[in-house]
């Protein structure tokens, strides 16, 4: 048979592929704008058949027709391994819950810890070879397609045919259904425009940065803030290897500041396992040999990372400690986003020959009433997840200044930390920081 005669034995509606679902399944779908859309569409229209289906995703960015269907999960439980907004929409009507993860060892929870029965993702038509891209995310998904007993693909034309790495497709032998979907745009997620704050960190950063090297950003104002002053700097051979790739990547290549060259690794090549932005990025990535979709326990390896020299990891923090401890992921219990790769490129960062690991965060927030509140704080707010643990923290950065963590006693990162609060919560910190004993007199008082 031909690819073709083989494609066409295997096309069916969005409802024919639905009837594979049975109750009691645990339905994988692709990571992040790579959900699938007419397939879920297609679920939900079977609800009252079905029960207790879990329904794994990971950085939600399209609407889940089947669980908003039945919110009391009587018939599908959402389990997500990133919280986006949607995501913790979904927790507040019930039957939504978050999955922890340590990012790059997302591959082996799949294939190891983790039942399941069908895999279904959007991918790029297939090509002359009988293989399907899969586009903006490559994520955990060789580990999905390893273990699932059933694999599903809904293909778009509008997805963007990207290259590799690796396990950034799937042949067409290892198909068991092709849906050919509504073909509607990827999401586009607007670029959060910079606080004043945001300006004042990145320009703090800015001063440690240096030509050849290689940059990891998380989302944010802060990093877009970071990617247009680098993208509008003289710097020049920088390298990009990062989880996320958003759009700031683009402008620092078409700017002339990233290239690869100096990479250790992927040389040339800038080094990502999804991308989430807007259509100048997609069509960055279409057919562009200089970015390179590897899966995530390639792109996150604190051990691959760390070859490469001079690699600058940038995330963000929801508060931190005194003690150094950092929480990105909650207020309390209240679930606001996930560890992601933070931790893996904290770790990367350190390890990397003259590598440097930043975590960034405004000074103070206002609660609902309006009022401050300082972000860096005496100990963690009760409930609240560490994400990075003390020892693995190294540049803290607000708009106040940064501190190094690495290497200090108890008092040098209390006296530190309490350097880069906000001027109005110092006293407050200085006060904690003596009842709990790591407060040392000095002329910082």
């Amino acid at each position: 048979m031909s690819l073709q005669d083989i494609y066409r034995s295997k096309l069916v509606s969005p409802q024919q592929a639905a009837q594979l679902v049975k109750s009691g399944d645990w339905i994988e779908y692709g990571f992040c704008a790579t959900a699938p859309r007419a397939f879920d569409t297609a679920m939900a229209e079977r609800k009252e058949e079905l029960f207790d289906v879990n329904i794994r995703v990971g950085v939600s960015v399209h609407p889940s027709k089947a669980f908003e269907s039945d919110p009391t999960g009587e018939h599908f439980t959402w389990n997500s391994w990133h919280f986006t907004g949607l995501d913790r929409k979904y927790a507040g009507m019930g039957a939504a819950f978050y999955n922890p993860i340590k990012f790059s060892e997302l591959p082996r929870y799949v294939l190891e810890n983790q039942r399941t029965d069908i895999f279904v993702a959007q991918v790029a038509p297939m090509d002359k070879f009988g293989f399907f891209n899969f586009g903006v995310s490559n994520s955990h998904h060789y580990g999905a397609v390893a273990r699932a007993k059933k694999i599903v693909v809904e293909v778009n034309e509008k997805m963007p045919r990207v290259h590799g790495g690796y396990a950034h497709g799937i042949h067409i032998d290892q198909v068991d259904c092709i849906i050919e979907g509504d073909n509607l745009p990827l999401p586009e997620l607007p670029s959060a425009p910079p606080s004043e704050v945001d300006r004042a960190i990145a320009q703090l950063i800015m001063k440690e940065m240096h030509d050849g090297d290689c940059v990891q950003l998380g989302i944010g104002g802060m990093p877009n803030a970071l990617g247009a002053m680098i993208a509008e700097s003289d710097l020049k051979d920088l390298g990009g290897h990062t989880e996320m790739l958003a759009d700031s990547f683009v402008d620092m290549f078409m700017a002339g500041r990233m290239n690869g060259r100096r990479k250790n690794i992927d040389n040339g090549r800038m080094a990502y396992t999804f991308a989430l932005g807007s259509k100048k990025l997609y069509d960055f990535l279409d057919d562009n040999p200089f970015c390179a979709s590897y899966p995530v326990d390639y792109t996150n390896s604190a051990e691959v990372a760390a070859k490469i020299d001079n690699l600058v990891t940038i995330n963000n923090a929801v508060e931190i400690d005194l003690f150094g401890q950092v929480c990105a992921e909650s207020a309390g219990v209240r679930h606001i986003s996930g560890q992601g790769g933070q931790l893996d490129f904290v770790i990367a960062g350190y390890l990397s020959k003259g590598g440097r690991s930043f975590i960034c965060l405004s000074s103070t927030y206002k609660d609902k009433q309006g009022n401050p509140k300082s972000r860096i704080l005496p100990t963690i707010t009760p409930g609240g997840i560490i994400t990075d643990t003390r020892s693995n923290t190294m540049y803290v950065v607000t708009e106040y200044g940064m501190f190094n963590c690495k290497g200090q006693s108890a008092w040098q990162r209390a006296e530190g930390l309490i350097g880069i609060a906000h001027p109005d919560f110092r006293e407050e910190l200085i006060k904690n920081a003596e009842k709990m004993g790591i407060w040392r007199r000095s002329h910082k008082r």
